[in-house]
């Protein structure tokens, strides 16, 4: 493969590439609201044509139960080894607007300390759809320039991010085009600019809602309060009653399938460089909290977690209402490791939950999107392609992590399809994925577009 020239072309195309990546970005293909549902439609063709564009056979959006899948292929050869490239079209809510330095779905070019050559803001742009379509863009090379080593194909969905509810079943109906020999997933992120990193796992995710009520309707706070159970005291009781205080998690059960990790693999991810007083300046904190005995990286990627992700109940209007609120809600996420089981610690979950709720108050847990944690064999065939296309692109040796985000159904290829998913993400932790301020840096886009084309090349002699 001619790395030289494929540098010149990302070099001599640089404004193209940005334009089309921001055209994408200005649909707002928000899944999780309903008033989106068009934009996501719409994305889902615009997905459709651009691996037209890119050469690709086969282009189909397919539909499912909720919003539709984007196929695409390109067979050279059924002897050679098949590539399974998943992303997603679909993004996060955008709020609250009000954090925004420019709107969100009106991508903008900025400078920043970490992205010096500028940065694209925007929803989406490094989750997914900047990770995705350098995919795109990457094979678009490979095909004009006849530099396509192995069989490829793409899965692009647009439920991620409300947990891919419909992806379940039409990955099952459809096992038979889905066969390859690996799956490669651009959504995750490395961990700096100027140190290049792959994940080789991924912790699960269980998702919660819980409802507590107590009187049948909001009362006059000074009249009954103090005599009467108030549902935000006593959720706000009940959710801090989830940890030790060694910031363990109190939920019977909740460690018995954990595997720990050994001292030599602890060793290994703890050659991950990491700046814990930078880590603090950027997030304006004084400390770092978490479970006691491991470091920020060992609780952000191989240790479980629980977390409140929205609480709210009672008067949160202008100005003050005093009223005992009569009912008090909360999301609440826990992120799991490898052999957790999402379906069981969602019981244990409910289960005690359920056992600490006072008397005066009555209880409901939902759950909600879950899956299980994955790891990528540190010999496998395909990561060892991917560290060497991450070195010779960036110039340095990868280093190996965990990543601490959720893809769940990563865990259900290799369930049902039997495959491991290669983790190249090039985003970084900072890029402010899910929050305000969005953003993906344009030279982490322009080096997934080299890095991919390499990676086809190393994968093809090395399997």
């Amino acid at each position: 493969m001619n790395h030289e020239s494929l540098k010149k072309y990302i070099q001599e195309n640089r404004s193209g590439l940005l334009n089309e990546l921001m055209e994408m970005l200005k649909i707002p293909s928000v899944s999780a609201d309903s008033k989106f549902k068009d934009q996501v439609l719409k994305m889902a063709d615009v997905t459709a044509k651009a691996l037209e564009k890119a050469g690709l056979d086969n282009v189909e959006v397919c539909s499912t139960s909720g919003f539709p899948v984007v196929y695409a292929e390109k067979i050279i050869d059924s002897s050679k080894p098949t590539v399974l490239i998943y992303g997603h079209y679909d993004v996060q809510p955008p709020d609250p607007l009000d954090f925004w330095h420019s709107p969100p779905f009106e991508p903008t070019i900025r400078k920043t300390d970490i992205h010096p050559e500028g940065a694209v803001f925007a929803r989406g742009s490094a989750d997914d759809k900047g990770q995705f379509f350098i995919h795109v863009k990457a094979l678009e090379w490979m095909l004009k320039n006849n530099a396509l080593p192995c069989n490829v194909k793409f899965m692009i969905e647009g439920e991620e991010e409300i947990g891919s509810p419909s992806l379940v079943n039409w990955t099952k109906e459809n096992k038979d085009i889905l066969k390859a020999d690996v799956i490669l997933i651009s959504d995750t992120a490395m961990l700096g600019p100027d140190t290049p990193s792959i994940d080789t796992g991924l912790r699960g995710l269980a998702y919660m809602e819980v409802e507590v009520t107590g009187p049948n309707r909001d009362l006059h706070s000074g009249v009954y309060g103090g005599a009467v159970a108030n549902p935000v005291n006593i959720l706000c009781s009940m959710i801090a009653s989830c940890h030790d205080e060694n910031r363990r998690i109190t939920i019977p059960g909740f460690y018995d399938d954990v595997v720990e990790l050994s001292e030599e693999e602890r060793k290994i991810f703890a050659k991950a460089p990491f700046d814990e007083a930078a880590y603090k300046k950027d997030l304006d904190i004084e400390e770092v909290m978490g479970e006691k005995g491991y470091t920020t990286l060992e609780r952000t990627g191989i240790r479980p977690t629980l977390d409140v992700n929205g609480i709210w109940g009672g008067y949160t209007g202008e100005g003050s209402k005093t009223v005992l609120p009569s009912k008090a809600f909360a999301k609440i996420s826990m992120r799991l490791v490898p052999n957790q089981d999402h379906h069981k610690i969602s019981r244990l979950f409910e289960q005690y939950f359920l056992s600490i709720a006072p008397k005066g108050v009555k209880v409901k847990v939902t759950p909600h999107h879950g899956g299980n944690p994955v790891v990528v064999p540190l010999n496998h065939p395909a990561l060892k392609a991917a560290q060497k296309a991450v070195k010779q692109s960036f110039g340095k040796e990868p280093v190996f992590t965990r990543g601490g985000g959720s893809i769940p159904i990563v865990a259900l290829f290799k369930q049902v399809l039997g495959l491991d998913s290669i983790l190249l993400g090039f985003g970084l932790d900072t890029d402010a994925l899910h929050s305000p301020n969005e953003h993906f840096g344009i030279r982490n886009y322009l080096k997934g577009i080299e890095t991919v084309p390499l990676f086809f090349y190393y994968y093809s002699i090395t399997k």
